[in-house]
C-alpha cells in the first residue's frame, strides 16, 4: 500500500515531463517575448507549471539571450503590443473560471508534486553544471565579435518592418480591428455573456400577462346577394 503514493509521483512526474516536451524551450521563448502570450501561464495552472519547469532549464536562458541581441525580437513585440491580441489576453484576468482554475489547483495534491519535480530531477543540476561549457553560451559569448550583429541594428531604422511598423498608427483597420475586439463578448469570456445580445432573446417577457394584444379593425362585411337585389330594383 505504501508503494501507492510512490508510483503516483512517478507517474505525475512522467506526465509532467511529456508535457514539457511538448512546450519545450523554444516555445517557451517564444512566449514569454509575445506580448500578447505572455500572461497565458498566469491564467492556467498547468501552464504556469510548464513554464517555470522551462524556466528552470538553461536552454530557455540561452534562447532569449540569442533573440535579444536581434532587432526582429522587438519588432515583433511591437507588432504584437499593437495587435487586438492583447485586449483578448489581459481581459482572461476578469474571467472568474480563470480563478476558480487557480483555486482548485491550490487543493490539489498533485500539482505540487508536478511543481517540485523540476527541483528533484538531477538532470536540471548537470544542464546548470554544464552550461558555461554549452556550445550555444559559447557562441553567445562570441557574438559581440561577428560584425552582422552591428550591422542588423544599423539597418533596423530602415527595415521595411520597421517602416511599416512605424506607419501602423496612421492605419484606420487597426483601429477597427480594437473596436471589433472590444465590441465582441467572446473578448471577455464568461462576462461576455452579459453583453451579448443574443443572451436575451430567450427570456419571456414578465409583463406579457398585463397587456392585451391589440386586434386590428375587421374590414365591414359586404352585404349577401339577396340584400343588394332589391337596393338595384328602387
Amino acid at each position: 500500500m505504501k508503494l501507492a503514493p510512490l508510483a503516483s509521483a512517478i507517474a505525475l512526474a512522467t506526465l509532467t515531463q511529456a508535457a514539457v516536451a511538448q512546450s519545450g524551450p523554444e516555445q517557451t521563448a517564444a512566449q514569454l517575448l509575445d506580448p500578447a502570450k505572455v500572461v497565458q501561464p498566469m491564467q492556467d495552472p498547468k501552464a504556469a507549471v510548464q513554464t517555470m519547469t522551462n524556466l528552470m532549464d538553461p536552454a530557455t536562458m540561452m534562447i532569449m539571450m540569442q533573440r535579444g541581441m536581434d532587432p526582429a525580437t522587438y519588432t515583433r513585440m511591437a507588432q504584437s503590443a499593437m495587435s487586438p491580441d492583447m485586449l483578448k489576453a489581459y481581459m482572461g484576468f476578469l474571467d472568474p473560471n480563470m480563478y476558480m482554475r487557480w483555486l482548485a489547483a491550490g487543493m490539489d495534491p498533485s500539482f505540487y508534486t508536478a511543481a517540485l519535480a523540476p527541483f528533484l530531477n538531477p538532470n536540471m543540476y548537470m544542464k546548470w553544471l554544464t552550461a558555461p561549457v554549452d556550445p550555444r553560451m559559447l557562441q553567445l559569448a562570441l557574438a559581440p565579435l561577428n560584425p552582422n550583429l552591428y550591422l542588423n541594428w544599423a539597418l533596423a531604422p530602415v527595415n521595411p518592418a520597421n517602416l511599416n511598423l512605424m506607419l501602423a498608427p496612421l492605419n484606420p483597420n487597426l483601429y477597427s480591428q480594437w473596436l471589433a475586439a472590444m465590441a465582441n463578448p467572446q473578448t471577455y469570456g464568461t462576462w461576455g455573456a452579459f453583453l451579448n445580445p443574443a443572451t436575451y432573446g430567450n427570456i419571456p417577457n414578465p409583463f406579457a400577462g398585463l397587456t392585451q394584444p391589440q386586434q386590428a379593425p375587421s374590414a365591414p362585411a359586404q352585404g349577401s346577394p339577396a340584400q343588394s337585389a332589391p337596393a338595384q330594383a328602387k
